[in-house]
């Protein structure tokens, strides 16, 4: 079964990547969500346990969509970052993962005291 959507819009104001796929399947996928899952190796890291938390993209935008070739998009955020290949596949896998994927990332922001608006300063204290 190929990954690949058949169908790609992207809503300016609203900021959500519209995915279509020949199986009927469909989704959205919101600039924040994309930008924090990014598959770049500042986000990721270069192996299990490197990844970096990504903070305070809540406000972020996608200013930009390029295709790579026939098998992936490379993102624009508004933020500077532009280094995430998204292939069909990884697309897909967020896809169908979103839910699960957006409460990990909400629980280990909560778990590290770190907020979602980079407008917002949350202080940590120690016992």
């Amino acid at each position: 079964m190929s990954q690949a959507p058949t169908d790609i819009k992207f809503r300016k104001q609203s900021q959500q990547l519209e995915l279509s796929y020949a199986s009927g399947d469909r989704f959205s996928l919101s600039s924040e969500f994309l930008r924090v899952h990014s598959p770049s190796a500042e986000v990721r890291g270069h192996g299990a346990g490197q990844e970096t938390l990504q903070i305070g993209k809540l406000k972020v935008n996608i200013t930009e969509l390029i295709p790579v070739g026939n098998y992936a998009l490379q993102l624009v955020f508004s933020d500077g970052h532009d280094s995430g290949i998204f292939s069909w596949t990884y697309l897909r896998e967020l896809c169908d993962q979103q839910d699960e994927l957006w409460k990990r990332y909400l629980q280990k922001l909560d778990e590290n005291k770190a907020s979602r608006d980079p407008d917002e300063q949350v202080v940590k204290f120690f016992n």
